[in-house]
């Protein structure tokens, strides 16, 4: 799990993100995200989302939206 703090843009269930750091190098489609434990379908900048990860992830990592 992850939390990932929207700073631009927007993120939806179904989109591609990238995780990009300094050991991570993966893609993956985000299935499904929550915010304080209530399932969302979007997010927006300024609000902070967990996603279930298929591959590790570590702090500082980046996360883009993949197009």
């Amino acid at each position: 799990m992850a939390v990932i703090e929207i700073t631009d843009g927007s993120i939806k269930a179904g989109d591609e993100i990238h995780i990009k750091g300094h050991t991570s190098d993966f893609r993956q489609k985000v299935h499904s995200m929550q915010i304080e434990h209530e399932k969302v379908e979007m997010a927006e900048p300024g609000q902070s989302i967990g996603v279930k990860m298929e591959e590790p992830v570590r702090a500082n990592d980046l996360v883009y939206k993949a197009v």
